[in-house]
Formats: structure tokens, C-alpha cells, sequence
């Protein structure tokens, strides 16, 4: 038998609502196709089609909603009821479509066999309606209701509204009035949009007016509406055209609360935003720079980050230099000062907020900060007329090492609590990089400590004039390699040398040292040419540092009875440069050995040079003369004609001018210089 014809089984006990005084249809599964119609229901509407869904056995109710009902009751399982609700067709009996009235019921039903249905029970009340004009209104209104609420079912909204067919609010809506604190004549009309966020009037204002012209089946938007008790929070719209026909009476429409979701769906985006511009930068302040643009416009108008390079080992509420690397303003806004060291007092607001350690927040009236956001002596930081600000110290591994201080303008929502929360979030995209930064400036503050305390001042000795320079590198962990050191042996020599340890590091700072002290220990100890001195520290380093390589120069500055004198081996180091009195410049090249630690059976040469009353010697390191873009060579020939052209000049005026000349900015290695000048030829002894 065909779905068209079936009659239900007897499993499914529908035979009782046979002879029953009510109407009585069941119908099956989504598409509500008719499982099951009672005599009455028959007779009343006609024998319709079993098998067949309700909505093309009742074609004429296609615009009514009551399919709708059906739907909603499946899915929930929640019964609903319909007094006096119009029903228009052609019934039995008539040859043209008649309103009647019915009150019914629908509600879900179970049919065996884990299938879900609809049960519907009708009743007629056309004659209770009364008169003509009584059954017109009173169906109007009921239509209208059913209409309505039923396309609000499920919402869940604590804002209900109605407007007209052309947008202006047409009824009283408890829930908006309560949420915003606007009354029935302030509401009323278009007097709803005061309510609405200034910056998000324009946006609600053209997509309704779009709808209005459009008549989509639904209206969604979401926009900030100011509260009864102050500030603003997110609220999503969604309405629906009640029609009649093909005209539009009203507009039902809610207005929810969704700040939360939004607050978690901005967070989302911005991460997301956050860990895109960052995904190929790994320099600091690239990464830096990267964030602020995603805190700017949209977290905040105005940001800045400090980095802290005195953040190790401060007393706290000591006086501080910050490094300003990061300003940002939003469009419109003026300009914060460029990038540059700030000197912060004690009093400062960034001062205590980097010794507290956690956020300091301060909300307040536009362009009207409170007197402890103003330390006296500080350079403005707030930009004009902000309301509110947040300084939040970036701890890593205990350290302050960086602050994040960021603000809002005018008439915009002050920072709140889940503006921290999510500052704090995007600032976390840069952990990395900034623990590295404080691993790098302990590293330093060891390597350039331990350097330090090794490149002692010269000794003072009759007749000679000696002048020492050291200069760190620029570079992050470019330290640690280049040592110098002069003293007197016990017959009356004098030593310099000059070295450089491969590596730039606090471990190439630590072999330096020890070579350093082994060097002075192998001088002191016996009475022997230089070249045998590098000699025993070349297989001294061998033995203790098979890996190790460096480069060196040892010099003594004798007396035999010919005059002063210098005896030098260099071992893969930049040749000794000497300056001739006249101001002729030439470099000691008769004593080149290979690099310590690179032969296996070393045996370094030494070689002679007189020095005239006048004469300057200058060690140095290769950071003062190499560049990566040019051989060796070029550098050297550079330092000649810088040396020569200032060779009249006192000594450490000479050693100042070199340095300018040659790195203005400094370099990306480290410069040592050790310089000796013979002022009258007698030396102690």
C-alpha cells in the first residue's frame, strides 16, 4: 500500500480520537506529512491526502505561520495553543474560501520506533466570536499576536520592541527602557538612537533604512548601546518583518546583551591578528612595533613600550633611564615624541608601576588626569584630553623588562578590566624575544664586569707615555673576546700585549681571561724572547683548550746600550703600526707567526725595531680596522693615514681621534688599543 493511501497502524493507538468531538490530525516526521486524520477533522476540512506534507495538502495556509508552530514543536518538543485563530479556505461543502475560527493545540507526539510526530487537536469557536465587525478585530489582533510572538519563540532576549513599517518604535518596550533608561517618549519614534554609540549611529542608521527599503526575512546587527547606569556594552538586533500578504504591518524585533561573546571573539581576532604580524619577525622591536599596530585603533588610541636595560639589579624607586622604542597614536590624534631615551624620577607614574610590578589603571574625566599621573619634572606622556590609562610592567623570570602603557581619548570607552587582560595577552606574543633581551644584558653585565676587571690601567714608567682604549661592541652579545695589559718585568722591561679570543661571548670572555693571566705568569717567569714566550702559550692553550684559537702580540720594550728598542712576535694578529717622529707611519711586519692553537708544533719568531725619542707603537684589535665589505688590507692602509694625520697630537688625544675617525658610531666588534710613545728615551730599569 502507498504512503498515499495507508491508514495508520493499530500500534500507533490513534484509533480512539476516531469518534472523539474535536478534530484530530497526526502528522509525521520534519516534513509533517499526514499520518493520521479523526472523523471530525474529515469532515471539517476535507479527506486529505494521507502521506502527504501538511503544507501542500493546505496550500491556501501557506502565509499564515501555523506550519511554522508545527516546526517549533518538533524541534522543541514544548506544546503550543492557538485561541481563535483564523483559518481561510475553501471547506466542504463551499465553492469559495470562508474564514472560521478555531482554538487549537499542537503538540508532539511519539509513533513507535524511535519516529517523532505532531499531534494537533482543533476546536471551532466561530460562533463564539460574535458579530461581523467583534470576529474582524478580534481576528486581526489574535492573527497579529500569533504572527509575532510566534517569530520571537526561542529568542531568549531581555529587549523586545515593535516598530512600524517604516523603523520608528511603535509600542512601549519595557526591556529597552529599563537596559537603557530612556522613557516611552524618548524611546519612541527614531528617539532610540540617542541611545546608540555615537561612533555606531551611522553604521545602525543606512543597514536599517536598508532593510526598511529591502525587507530582508531577517534584520541582524550589532551595535553598543549606552546603559542606564553608565557606560556602553555590545547588543545584537535581530528582527523580522510581520507581513500581511505582500505588506509589511511591523517590525518584532530583540535586542541582546553579547558583550561577553564579543569581548571573547575581539580577543580571538586580535591574537590571531598579533600572531600573524609577528610570525616572521624575531628582532625585539620589529615585534614590538608589529603589536602596536594591532593595540592601535583597536584596543586603545595611544600606545608606547619602554624596554628597561637597568631593569637588573636596580634598587627599587631609584631613578631610571628607559629605552622608548615603540610610539603609536590613532588617526587624528597628535603624534607622541619620537623614539629616545627617557629619564623617569622616582616619582614618576612608570616608575612605580615598573617597581609595583603588576597594572596601575586610572580612569578619569577627558583631559583631567589625576595629580599622580603628573609627577612634577617628567615630560608629558599622556596624550591630550585621555581618559583613562593603563601602565602594565611585562614581567619575565622575575624581572621587570618592559612596560606597555596605553590609553584611551575623548568620548571613547576608558580601558576596563578585559582591556588589561587582553593587553596583557597580545604583549605576551613578544615573551620570547624579551627574555632573550634580559639573558643578553646578563650576559653582557658578566662578560663586560669580567673584561673589566681585566684591562687594568697601565703601568707609570719614566720616559714612556701609555694610553689604553677599550670600546664594547654594539651588538647585542658581541663582548668578551679582546683583552690588552702592560707591566714592568723585574729587569726593567716593559711588556705590552694585545689579543683576541675567537668567539664573543661570556665563555670566549673566560678563556680570554685565563690566556691573559697564563701570558703574565710565562713572562714573569724567565728572561726569554717573545716569540718562545707565545711559543709556551701556544701549547699551553693546546693542551687546555683544544678547540681554542686566538691571535696576540707580546712586545717588550728593552734598553741595551744602542737606545730603547722594541722586541714583538705576533701570532695571526694586525701588525703593530709605528709612528715615526716625523710623522711617517709603517707597520711592524718582520715577526708574523700562524694563530695560537692553529700548529701543532708552534715556533714563533721575534723581530726588532728601534724607538727614537717621539716614536708611538700602537697595538689594536682587528674590530678598529676590519669591515666585511673590504679586505683587510684596505682597513690597515685607513689606519696608517688616520694615524699619521694626527700623529702630533698627545697621546690619548691620538687614541680619542682614531676612535672617531674610524667608528663614529662603533662597531660591531670589539676595539682594544694599547699605545706607547717614547717622550725622551730613558727608561727605568
Amino acid at each position: 500500500m502507498s504512503d498515499e493511501t495507508e491508514r495508520p497502524s493499530s500500534s500507533i493507538g490513534l484509533e480512539v480520537f476516531e469518534t472523539a468531538p474535536v478534530a484530530v490530525v497526526v502528522a509525521r516526521g520534519p516534513e509533517h506529512r499526514i499520518a493520521y486524520t479523526n472523523a471530525l477533522y474529515r469532515e471539517t476540512f476535507g479527506d486529505r491526502p494521507l502521506g502527504r506534507p501538511l503544507r501542500d495538502a493546505f496550500p491556501d495556509l501557506a502565509q499564515t505561520g501555523y506550519w511554522d508552530i508545527f516546526d517549533r514543536v518538533l524541534a522543541t518538543g514544548r506544546p503550543e495553543k492557538v485561541s481563535t485563530g483564523p483559518i481561510e479556505l475553501s471547506y466542504p461543502g463551499t465553492t469559495e474560501k470562508t474564514t472560521r475560527y478555531f482554538n487549537f493545540s499542537v503538540s508532539r507526539a511519539a509513533l513507535g520506533e524511535g519516529e517523532r510526530g505532531v499531534l494537533a487537536v482543533l476546536v471551532e469557536v466561530s460562533e463564539q466570536v460574535g458579530a461581523a465587525q467583534n470576529i474582524r478585530v478580534l481576528a486581526e489582533e489574535r492573527r497579529r499576536a500569533l504572527l509575532r510572538y510566534g517569530s520571537l519563540v526561542n529568542a531568549g532576549s531581555q529587549m523586545v520592541w515593535v516598530t512600524g513599517p517604516m523603523g520608528g518604535m511603535s509600542e512601549p518596550s519595557p526591556g529597552w527602557q529599563r537596559v537603557t533608561g530612556q522613557t516611552w517618549e524618548q524611546l519612541r519614534g527614531d528617539g532610540w538612537i540617542d541611545a546608540v554609540h555615537p561612533d555606531d549611529r551611522a553604521a545602525i542608521i543606512t543597514a536599517w533604512g536598508r532593510a526598511m527599503a529591502e525587507v530582508p526575512a531577517t534584520f541582524t546587527h550589532v551595535y553598543r548601546l549606552r546603559l542606564a547606569g553608565g557606560g556602553y556594552r555590545h547588543f545584537a538586533i535581530y528582527a523580522t518583518p510581520v507581513r500581511d500578504g505582500d505588506n509589511v504591518i511591523e517590525w518584532v524585533g530583540t535586542s541582546a546583551d553579547i558583550e561577553q561573546q564579543w569581548q571573547a571573539d575581539r580577543r580571538e581576532e586580535l591574537l590571531a591578528r598579533a600572531a600573524a604580524a609577528t610570525a616572521d619577525t624575531r628582532k625585539l622591536e620589529e615585534m614590538l612595533d608589529a603589536l602596536s599596530h594591532v593595540i592601535v585603533p583597536d584596543v586603545a588610541d595611544a600606545c608606547r613600550v619602554y624596554l628597561l636595560p637597568q631593569g637588573l639589579d636596580r634598587p627599587p624607586g631609584s631613578p631610571l633611564t628607559a629605552e622608548r622604542v615603540v610610539t603609536r597614536t590613532r588617526q587624528g590624534l597628535p603624534d607622541l615624541p619620537e623614539h629616545r631615551a627617557e629619564h623617569l624620577d622616582p616619582g614618576s607614574p612608570l616608575v612605580r608601576a615598573i617597581d609595583q610590578g603588576h597594572p596601575l589603571h586610572a580612569v578619569f574625566p577627558p583631559g583631567n588626569p589625576p595629580p599622580g599621573l603628573a609627577a612634577p619634572g617628567n615630560a608629558p606622556w599622556l596624550p591630550e584630553r585621555a581618559n583613562s590609562v593603563v601602565l602594565l610592567p611585562v614581567v619575565v623570570d622575575g624581572t621587570t623588562a618592559a612596560l606597555l602603557v596605553s590609553s584611551t581619548t575623548g568620548d571613547r570607552q576608558p580601558l576596563g578590566r578585559p582591556e588589561i587582560a587582553l593587553l596583557r595577552d597580545l604583549i605576551d606574543q613578544a615573551h620570547v624575544p624579551l627574555r632573550n633581551a634580559l639573558e643578553f644584558q646578563r650576559t653582557r653585565q658578566v662578560a663586560l664586569a669580567l673584561q673589566r676587571s681585566l684591562l687594568t690601567a697601565p703601568p707609570d714608567v719614566p720616559g714612556l707615555d701609555i694610553a689604553v682604549r677599550y670600546r664594547p661592541s654594539v651588538l647585542g652579545a658581541e663582548v668578551g673576546g679582546d683583552w690588552y695589559d702592560s707591566f714592568v718585568l723585574r729587569d726593567g722591561a716593559v711588556v705590552l700585549t694585545i689579543g683576541d679570543v675567537a668567539g664573543h661571548d661570556l665563555p670566549a670572555a673566560v678563556t680570554m681571561s685565563q690566556m691573559r693571566n697564563m701570558l703574565r705568569g710565562f713572562a714573569l717567569d724567565r728572561e726569554e724572547p717573545t716569540g718562545e714566550i707565545l711559543r709556551r702559550l701556544d701549547m699551553a692553550v693546546q693542551t687546555l683548550y683544544p678547540e681554542g684559537i686566538a691571535t696576540c702580540i707580546l712586545a717588550r720594550v728593552e734598553r741595551p746600550a744602542s737606545g730603547l728598542r722594541l722586541q714583538y712576535s705576533v701570532a695571526g694578529h694586525p701588525p703593530p703600526l709605528l709612528v715615526d717622529p716625523d710623522g711617517t707611519a709603517r707597520f711592524l711586519t718582520g715577526a708574523d707567526n700562524p694563530l695560537i692553537g692553529l700548529v701543532p708544533d708552534p715556533a714563533p719568531t721575534s723581530a726588532h725595531e728601534p724607538l727614537p725619542p717621539g716614536s708611538t707603537v700602537l697595538l689594536y684589535t682587528d674590530g678598529l680596522v676590519e669591515r666585511r665589505e673590504e679586505d683587510l688590507w684596505t682597513g690597515l692602509e685607513r689606519l696608517r693615514h688616520a694615524a699619521a694625520a694626527v700623529a702630533g697630537q698627545p697621546l690619548g688625544v691620538l687614541c680619542d681621534e682614531l676612535l672617531a675617525g674610524l667608528l663614529p658610531t662603533g662597531g660591531p666588534d670589539d676595539v682594544a688599543m694599547l699605545a706607547l710613545r717614547v717622550t725622551d728615551g730613558r727608561v727605568a730599569g
